[in-house]
């Protein structure tokens, strides 16, 4: 599970990736069998993976150490395959690197506040 924390100082990467409603199990599938492969490289922190309600969306939130371990796993040959799969069914992908610069908890919530 991701922690959300300034202090933490890790490097987030937020992918989008736009389909049609009929491949979003399928780009789901893709970045989970990509994450299986990727969570072994060192730096790898955690990844959370989003399925938008309309069908039209798969978000995943990974976080790792720093940007280096980040970028040798991302030329690392392992994980291409993995890469192109994911391109196979969209050349949507909207990466966005950035810092967690601001959270904001709810006081009542505590560390494993759960619904």
């Amino acid at each position: 599970m991701a922690t959300i924390a300034r202090e933490n100082d890790y490097y987030t990467l937020i992918n989008v990736f736009t389909v049609t409603p009929e491949d979003q199990d399928r780009i789901y599938d893709a970045v989970i069998e990509a994450t299986d492969i990727i969570e072994k490289f060192p730096g790898f922190v955690s990844a959370n993976v989003h399925k938008s309600y309309d069908g039209t969306r798969v978000i995943n939130y990974a976080q790792w150490l720093s940007k280096d371990e980040f970028d040798a796993m991302r030329a690392h040959p392992s994980v291409q395959d993995h890469f192109k799969a994911c391109r196979a069914i969209t050349d949507d992908i909207v990466p966005i690197f950035c810092e967690v610069v601001h959270v904001h908890r709810s006081p009542s919530a505590g560390p494993d506040h759960a619904r």
